[in-house]
């Protein structure tokens, strides 16, 4: 399913239940980051990462918990293409390509 609002979008398995209130949606636990598209704002987390989905603000100066019990969302069937998760691949490792300027030859933007 995807689950979305003005803030963001998510992928999450469903169940139908009777033990929640008709228009309740829950999701039961966090995930890490794992967006489609890398630094796109419109990106969809393939691995359903709740925090996506609501205010990035404390719920008080001593708690600092999620306000996730405030997020209103809609959900619809996904069938997009479904892109494996990434987020535990680790961090893509870039190699500096610069060219080796000896120091006696001084700096040329001087």
């Amino acid at each position: 399913m995807r689950v979305f609002n003005a803030r963001g979008q998510v992928l999450a398995g469903a169940v139908v239940s009777d033990r929640y209130a008709p228009g309740v949606a829950r999701i039961h636990e966090g995930a890490w980051y794992d967006p489609d598209k890398g630094g796109d704002i419109n990106a969809l987390c393939k691995y359903g990462n709740p925090n996506v989905l609501t205010l990035d603000i404390g719920t008080s100066q001593l708690a600092q918990a999620t306000s996730a019990h405030t997020t209103l969302v809609e959900i619809e069937k996904y069938t997009g293409p479904i892109d494996n998760v990434t987020a535990f691949n680790g961090p893509v490792e870039m190699v500096a390509q610069c060219e080796y300027v000896p120091a006696s030859q001084g700096n040329p933007h001087e």
